[in-house]
């Protein structure tokens, strides 16, 4: 039997508290026993019903350690705790406050209010010795769990540079969170890629058990191991637990589900609050059917919709509205509010994605000069990270301070800055940071110990970094493989060096050979994984910056191709991160993370088929729901005002595309919708159009198995065209080996055998 200590207090009256409510808010408060869902649409004061109805059970005398409730994040769980105390009294909640008013947690007192990584770890302290582990297991953050990952890769003979750590870490994660062990995982297996993964799960599993730890998925998978092999610990629990409430349902995976249904069902006491058309984390393994097959796993649910929107305007609501039911896979409700219809939506159509960010950065400057909104009212909101790069150009341009939220600033990013470290060097080799940054980059076998006698050679000679690496055969205490590796990294950089001074060489070209030569392009061609996808993206949208920067009306003449002018223009930019009060700054960041957060005014920018919805999604159903839903989610941020924006070309590797609206914006009613005339850079447009053009109208075309030529890499042999497009090519070259490029940069020429 669960020991309770009982609370010593008086509880306040809730009674004027609930009087407050809405009647679909009151309903779900009030509710008794039994299961219950909670449809709670945005805005609509989820988070208020969650915490009165914990009040308002503990007023009729639950007692607080059987009440679990569970949040997605640490700051919500203490948001959470923050609320329920001021209700009901924070010796309850288990908390007390400082002087200030801040939280001050009793780590074992009160109420669990807990994420559910925290929760599970809680139990796992007491219940893991029956797995084999004792209660003084570690948790292996990210960082270790690759660690580990890779030294049983390497137990199993496999090549961490194809199969590396992060992949395979992924795909052991996400047989875990579909609570599938190594075993039946290896059953399964059917590619190579997933045979070698089930090999390396095991082995990690083996040691992992040996080494008493386990990795943030292990927390709810061994959880719900015990539940399901021990009856008594999940009677335990069950008993314990007689009421469970969980928010932000929709986002959780099938491990975080049958955590809840072993406690809870089938007619438990469980409350579940979430909302269908915000399911947005399906990459992470989250999954809508937990929130539509909840009625089929308890019968005896009640549902409640939450359908009073208190953020937004009616127009507003009514875009969204219109935009999200056209997804089949949902539970029906109509968000309305009662502060009125609204300023209409405007949807800007620019001639390209310069002329989009200049066109939201004129419409900031308009909307806080009328002393209605400051600049920390505004957010821009994009499908992928790659597209800050020309609001962050405009934004600077103008002066505007900005902050990204939940990413790099774009040329702080790693790969973009590895990138322009390597053409630094080409315009400075005496750069020695720009040399400490690249050498191993890609890795090539160079550590640390060998840059640290290098460098001691270089400061005892009073020679700068590269030149000490052109000495290596001199430097005392390096062993055979660091000199081999040295020299081909000193390859590269002369292979880079003889790019300069090409006169038919333009600067979008030379960036885009640096990122192939580098080798950067191919390390993250050859990870293969969503986050090495956005890497790429953004080394196309660094040639793409290349590109513009050519296209202005500035002076370049210089014997670099204009690079020394872009580096010193991309080395400003850096500069620029601190501008202006924290206050005064706009914010960027991706809908993903806009989740959660309101703005009084948002403009969602890229606004095309192929971006947004992005190109990815297109292929499954699945895919375009969810991409539908991170377009409900990005209009219901907005309070007051919404702007829609679309490029109608796009330059991605130097080619200029013409891009057709999203089907999002052809879903919001034209009733609601206050179009503009399209602003851009007639100039600057007219030129870069021009030049993208001509080169893809000269460019040649290839077929497979044709024999061909490149400045740098010599002959080779076509492999493949892929989806049978003239965009890229992937040529096989005799020396340089396995390359895909881009055509339209490329300047291939056909050879004759024999050449």
């Amino acid at each position: 039997m669960p020991d309770h200590t009982e609370p010593d207090t008086s509880l306040p009256d809730l009674n004027d508290q609930i009087d407050t409510l809405n009647e679909a808010q009151r309903q779900a408060v009030l509710f008794g026993l039994g299961p219950l869902m909670v449809v709670a649409g945005a805005g609509s004061g989820k988070t208020r019903v969650l915490t009165h109805r914990i009040a308002r059970l503990i007023a009729d005398g639950a007692h607080p350690q059987s009440i679990l409730a569970i949040t997605f994040t640490n700051k919500a769980a203490q948001e959470m705790k923050d609320r329920v105390g001021r209700l009901v009294g924070d010796n309850l909640v288990g908390i007390t406050r400082d002087t200030a008013g801040v939280i001050q947690t009793q780590r074992w007192g009160g109420m669990w209010v807990q994420t559910f990584h925290a929760a599970c770890a809680r139990i796992l302290r007491k219940e893991a010795h029956r797995l084999g582990y004792n209660k003084q297991f570690t948790i292996h953050d990210t960082g270790d769990t690759r660690q580990m990952i890779k030294r049983c890769a390497e137990a199993n003979q496999v090549d961490t540079k194809r199969q590396t750590p992060r992949m395979l870490a992924q795909m052991i994660s996400a047989a875990k969170n579909e609570l599938i062990d190594y075993e039946t995982y290896g059953e399964q297996a059917q590619s190579l890629q997933e045979k070698i993964a089930a090999d390396v799960y095991r082995t990690y599993e083996e040691r992992m058990v040996l080494a008493n730890a386990m990795d943030f998925d292990d927390l709810l998978y061994k959880t719900v191991n015990i539940f399901e092999l021990f009856d008594d610990v999940r009677d335990y629990y069950r008993e314990q637990f007689q009421h469970i409430l969980v928010d932000e349902w929709q986002d959780t995976n099938l491990a975080q589900y049958e955590l809840i249904k072993l406690l809870g069902a089938p007619d438990g006491n469980v409350c579940v609050v979430g909302d269908t058309d915000q399911s947005i984390y399906g990459f992470r393994g989250a999954d809508i059917r937990n929130m539509l097959n909840f009625e089929k796993d308890f019968p005896s649910v009640t549902t409640i919709v939450l359908d009073r929107n208190y953020r937004s305007t009616q127009r507003i609501l009514d875009a969204a509205n219109a935009v999200i039911s056209n997804n089949k896979d949902r539970l029906e409700k109509n968000l309305w509010t009662d502060v009125g219809d609204g300023a209409k939506i405007v949807v800007h159509h620019a001639e390209d994605d310069g002329g989009e960010a200049r066109y939201i950065v004129d419409q900031v400057n308009q909307l806080t000069s009328t002393g209605n909104y400051k600049r920390a009212d505004c957010v821009v909101l994009y499908r992928t990270n790659a597209q800050s790069r020309s609001l962050e150009e405009a934004l600077l341009g103008d002066g505007q301070a900005y902050q990204i939220l939940g990413a790099t600033r774009f040329y702080d990013r790693a790969e973009v800055k590895d990138t322009v470290a390597y053409l630094t060097l080409i315009v400075n080799p005496a750069n020695d940071v720009a040399v400490e940054r690249v050498i191993n980059t890609p890795r090539r076998g160079i550590g640390d110990k060998t840059v640290e006698l290098l460098a001691n050679y270089a400061a005892q000679h009073q020679m700068p970094l590269l030149e000490a690496c052109r000495h290596v055969d001199q430097v005392n205490g390096l062993g055979a493989r660091a000199v081999a590796a040295v020299k081909a990294f000193l390859s590269t950089i002369d292979d880079l060096q003889t790019l300069l001074g090409q006169p038919d060489l333009e600067l979008a070209s030379l960036v885009n050979e640096v990122i192939t030569i580098s080798g950067i392009r191919e390390f993250y061609v050859e990870q293969d994984t969503p986050e090495a996808l956005a890497k790429l993206e953004n080394l196309n949208e660094l040639v793409q910056g290349a590109e513009d920067f050519a296209t202005h009306d500035i002076d370049i003449d210089d014997d670099t191709n204009g690079l020394a002018a872009y580096l010193e223009r991309v080395s400003l930019l850096g500069e620029q991160d601190h501008l202006g009060d924290a206050s005064e700054r706009i914010t960027l960041m991706t809908i993903h993370n806009a989740k959660g957060l309101e703005y009084p005014v948002v403009f969602v920018a890229g606004l095309e088929e192929g971006i947004f919805p992005h190109e990815m999604s297109l292929g499954t159903p699945e895919g375009l729901q969810e991409e539908r839903r991170l377009a409900y989610v990005a209009i219901t941020r907005a309070e007051q005002r919404l702007f829609l924006t679309r490029a109608k070309q796009r330059t991605l590797y130097g080619r200029a595309t013409l891009n057709t609206p999203s089907r999002f914006l052809r879903e919001v009613p034209d009733n609601l919708v206050d179009g503009s005339t399209t602003v851009g850079r007639p100039k600057q447009i007219k030129n870069r159009l021009a030049a993208a053009r001509k080169r893809v109208a000269e460019t040649p075309t290839f077929v497979v198995g044709e024999i061909v030529t490149h400045a740098h890499f010599g002959r080779g042999v076509v492999l493949d065209l892929p989806d049978g497009k003239q965009d890229e090519i992937i040529v096989k070259f005799d020396k340089a080996g396995k390359k895909r490029l881009s055509l339209a940069l490329a300047n291939l020429t056909a050879a004759e055998y024999g050449n």
